[in-house]
């Protein structure tokens, strides 16, 4: 199985975490449903160009967090989550960009209206064209 996952080496965030992130968003998303394969360790580090190593960190970190579940022998698999989880999970990580946001617009100064504005305008760019219609529902 394919996913597609963007890891930037030079961003603050280590690749274990943008790995973690993005596969957070695509389970949260319903891109990736339960039930669902997701790639070897070997598989995704070679397409992302990253130290198997680092794959594993994140995969053991979703793990941990009941996301993936590995079943021996058979790969690794989205988890059968709870009733709500994939809610909560979605609103956590809105949460969490929200939160980066907001420290961003203050530490510059802007306004909570400046701010708003700034997020209605990616929100069009994202929706209605530009580069941005990554899942800009």
């Amino acid at each position: 199985m394919s996913i597609v996952l963007d890891v930037d080496p030079a961003a603050a965030a280590p690749i274990w975490r943008q790995i973690e992130d993005g596969v957070r968003r695509l389970v949260a998303s319903g891109s990736l449903p339960p039930g669902a394969a997701v790639p070897s360790v070997r598989e995704l580090a070679r397409s992302l160009r990253v130290n198997p190593a680092t794959v594993s960190k994140a995969y053991q970190l979703l793990s941990d967090a009941g996301l993936l579940v590995v079943r021996r022998g058979e790969g690794t698999f989205v988890a059968e989550l709870e009733s709500g989880a994939r809610d909560a999970e979605r609103a956590r990580l809105l949460a969490e960009g929200a939160t980066r946001l907001v420290a961003v617009a203050r530490s510059m100064g802007a306004t909570k209206a400046e701010t708003n504005r700034a997020v209605d305008a990616a929100w069009r760019e994202f929706t209605e064209g530009g580069e941005g219609t990554k899942d800009g529902r």
